[in-house]
């Protein structure tokens, strides 16, 4: 065998490993709620059931309110992200202050802090805001901790821009934020896309913030919507349900994934190599 189809090989049998679950889910999915519940389950349907999707959308609030309110919190998470993520990175990578080094190494540390160690405290600041059971107050959760990874990949994506683009911008006139806006920006976009990607996936599919936050059950995001949705009687996973809901909550992942995975992967090594 050759070393192409060798290759080939192997490539074709990690892509089915990962093609394999997404089968299982589809197969879930079209069969019905019995089928999707008999132990042990069936591999293939015998036909075509939209049960569990009807059963998803007969929920009391109904199901679009909870999409619209991961949608609306997983929005203003990328914005505010992205904003607060880029002027850092331009003020890290650019500008010379007094304990910048110290400043930047304080903020990547933020990532070693376990969400669930502040959970009590967060929620009593949020309270005391009275941001506790507020889509606000999750976005700000929610953009906090993106904030580290996200300036820490701004950061690379200004640095491994020459430093006569900004200075060139400065002498046609340019103020620091104008050369930013206008000259910067469209440079550093792939790594502005890539941190927007990481807070939307984030807090699209973030559970526990939004289940300790939110106690207003027409404020709950899809996850929590999910999981309550799933639960059967005696505590019994209803199953079918249950991965009509994954399907629905991945396929805006997956679309808005495929759509932007240039500008991601470019985001992903910026500065890597200089």
């Amino acid at each position: 065998m050759s070393a192409t189809a060798f290759t080939w090989t192997v490539c074709s049998l990690i892509a089915v490993m990962f093609l394999l679950p997404l089968v299982a889910l589809l197969v879930t999915v079209i069969k019905s709620p019995e089928a999707a519940a008999a132990s042990p389950p069936a591999y293939l349907p015998d036909g075509v059931s939209t049960e569990n999707f009807a059963a998803l959308t007969e929920s009391r609030a109904g199901l679009w309110r909870y999409v619209a309110n991961t949608f609306l919190v997983s929005c203003g998470t990328v914005l505010l992200t992205v904003v607060v993520a880029t002027l850092a990175g331009y003020g890290f990578a650019r500008f010379r202050f007094p304990l910048r080094e110290p400043l930047f190494v304080t903020v990547l540390l933020c990532m070693m802090i376990p969400f669930q160690a502040i959970l009590t405290p967060l929620y009593m600041v949020l309270r005391s805001l009275h941001l506790q059971n507020s889509l606000i107050g999750l976005v700000f959760v929610y953009a906090t901790f993106q904030l580290p990874i996200s300036v820490f990949l701004m950061r690379n994506s200004f640095q491994q821009i020459p430093e006569t683009l900004p200075e060139s911008a400065q002498i046609d006139g340019c103020s620091s934020l104008s050369a930013l806006w206008r000259v910067l920006l469209p440079v550093v976009r792939p790594g502005a896309v890539s941190v927007a990607l990481f807070a939307f996936f984030s807090a699209w599919n973030e559970f526990l913030a939004a289940l300790v936050l939110l106690s207003d059950e027409a404020k709950f995001t899809l996850p929590i919507f999910l999981s309550a949705l799933a639960s059967g009687q005696l505590g019994s996973i209803n199953w079918g349900v249950l991965e009509a809901g994954v399907l629905v909550t991945m396929v805006p992942c997956a679309v808005i994934f495929l759509i932007l995975q240039r500008y991601y992967v470019r985001g992903l090594v910026a500065g890597s190599v200089k």
